[in-house]
């Protein structure tokens, strides 16, 4: 059954992102910034809930296999661009995350059409952490301005996403390169 609570909570961080942008990018709402920041570490919260919750009432369906990481990357994605056009994050940095994010999906779901299912590896769970993470240290500096030390921070925790987003990536390619063998044409 698709309509299950795990999947509601799947889809609720999903439609708290446009909450988390318009705090994060209003600038005239009383401490918006400091609210983006509550949204945000919630919406990451509810990625650990929906699946304790699918686990533990045995409700895990196609969709939320499906609709969990869409979500992850929606959430992520809509943070890191936001960050860009905030002058926080450089858009190199933000384009290498983001492709990852993207060439992966597109894996995953050839992998599917193809009745394979890759997994997501101890790696890539890292990987998430340390984008929310980044979001998270982002966010603190941007609204707080710890200074140079603020800086230090935000460079290491970019340099964490980008190295393991890069290194699961390359995980992800390197399980599944037998997707790539040539196939007969029909």
């Amino acid at each position: 059954m698709i309509w299950n609570l795990p999947n509601a909570i799947t889809l609720s961080r999903i439609f708290l992102m446009p909450l988390f942008l318009f705090f994060l990018m209003s600038g005239w709402v009383p401490y918006g910034e400091l609210v983006a920041l509550g949204v945000f570490v919630f919406a990451a919260l509810t990625d650990a809930a929906d699946g304790w919750v699918a686990r533990r009432r045995n409700q895990i369906t196609d969709f939320g296999k499906f609709a969990d990481p869409v979500a992850d990357k929606l959430l992520v994605m809509a943070a890191l661009l936001a960050f860009v056009g905030l002058g926080e994050l450089w858009a190199v940095w933000a384009v290498i995350l983001l492709s990852r994010e993207i060439l992966v999906m597109g894996l995953r779901l050839w992998a599917i059409a193809q009745g394979v299912v890759i997994a997501a590896s101890p790696l890539a769970k890292l990987k998430t952490l340390s984008h929310i993470a980044l979001v998270i240290v982002l966010l603190g500096q941007h609204y707080w301005g710890w200074g140079a030390v603020g800086v230090e921070v935000k460079r290491a925790f970019v340099g964490l996403a980008v190295a393991l987003s890069l290194a699961s990536g390359f995980e992800y390619f390197y399980k599944g390169r037998g997707l790539f063998k040539a196939q007969p044409t029909g």
